[in-house]
């Protein structure tokens, strides 16, 4: 191990890439959202796929929430065996899971997204069950959902969702995710207001041929996170704002402090005549996700100190520059790797920590608790 330098040891007993989680933060920013939606009378159903884990939502019910939504049956089935009981999975619904939609559809209130009237009449004809169906609308992101300037055509589907015995339209889901792409908080509002008239107008075609009751969801962190008010909307379902990451601070949804996930890892080399330092964190660890700069260089994740109680923040010009399997390459400056040895711990902050939570599975507390997630308990996402 190493002699006298400036990089204090971490508490937790790391031994190997290791997710730490900032429980305070991630309240605060529960917290935070909580309040928001609060304010502007919207229901708040925040996503559940960036966490994962029945511990974590715990801290959501303590702010009121009672319903959730996520990315996959198996995720809503994780949940519902943890006392969820109203569940929308926010993704297009998979004919060949029409088993997992029935055996949820029984205990739960489950709400599924449709796109297209082939999945209406499949689902519709091996429900076992009464299920609300959404129709999803894609307000710009052009990834799933019936295009918006398309009114005829969701219309149509709404109407085939209602001559049903066991759907029951709810209204129009949507996903902003091209909030994703923005450059600043602008943008970002400019986009939410978007994506809102847009619903708007598909709502009053809808109104027109006698739909009375027509809900509006939208969710994603970047717009939730920069807007104030929610009106026009019925709910908001953003999931990635309980742990934020370095993708988010750079949007401008948020501030690195308030970034609650990072991941410990051990330095295994040093090579001062490359400035850098070599950790085990590798693209099974962290991902792949990166951001570019402008001189096109990838960063796939920032690198701090741990503090005492907590880590701190990002080192001027030191991240990580390259990943493989299991190695984590850092670039870095002369005066770091002189503070830095062989046997030491750096915090890497990541890029993305949806993807980093579901790679890692444990959390471990500031404070030495360890939450497990679903991929601890072996259900398949």
């Amino acid at each position: 191990m190493s002699g006298s330098h400036h990089v204090p040891a971490l508490p937790l007993g790391i031994q190997r890439p290791t997710l730490l989680l900032d429980k305070d933060k991630a309240i605060r920013n529960i917290e935070k959202m909580a309040g928001k939606a609060r304010k502007s009378a919207v229901r708040f159903r925040p996503h559940f796929k960036t966490h994962r884990s029945a511990g974590i939502a715990e801290w959501f019910r303590e702010f009121g929430v009672d319903a959730i939504a996520v990315s996959s049956l198996d995720m809503a089935a994780y949940f519902a065996d943890h006392g969820w009981g109203d569940i929308t999975v926010a993704f297009p619904v998979n004919l060949l899971e029409i088993d997992k939609v029935n055996s949820l559809a029984a205990e739960i209130a489950l709400g599924l997204l449709v796109e297209s009237e082939e999945a209406v009449q499949f689902v519709a004809a091996h429900l076992s069950h009464r299920v609300s169906a959404w129709v999803e609308v894609d307000t710009g992101y052009g990834r799933t959902g019936v295009q918006w300037d398309r009114p005829d055509e969701i219309v149509e589907l709404a109407q085939a969702v209602v001559a049903t015995d066991r759907l029951a339209f709810k209204g129009l889901l949507t996903h902003a995710g091209h909030s994703y792409h923005a450059a600043s908080k602008l943008e970002l509002d400019a986009i939410h207001h978007d994506s809102v008239a847009r619903l708007a107008y598909v709502r009053a075609a809808l109104r027109a041929e006698g739909f009375s009751q027509v809900q509006l969801s939208s969710g994603d962190t970047p717009t939730c996170s920069v807007v104030d008010d929610f009106t026009g909307l019925d709910e908001i379902r953003p999931g990635n704002f309980v742990f934020y990451d370095l993708r988010q601070v750079r949007i401008g949804s948020c501030s690195e402090r308030e970034i609650a996930v990072a991941v410990a890892c051990p330095v295994v080399a040093k090579h001062p005549q490359r400035n850098e330092i070599v950790l085990y964190d590798g693209a099974v660890h962290l991902s792949k996700d990166s951001l570019i700069s402008a001189d096109r260089t990838p960063t796939f994740g920032h690198v701090a100190f741990w503090e005492g109680d907590g880590w701190g923040l990002s080192l001027p010009d030191t991240y990580v520059s390259s990943l493989s399997q299991e190695h984590g390459i850092v670039r870095t400056t002369v005066d770091v790797l002189e503070q830095v040895h062989v046997g030491d711990v750096l915090i890497v902050v990541p890029v993305h920590s949806c993807l980093l939570s579901y790679l890692l599975h444990d959390y471990h507390t500031l404070d030495g608790e360890i939450i497990p997630s679903q991929s601890t308990v072996g259900v398949a996402t």
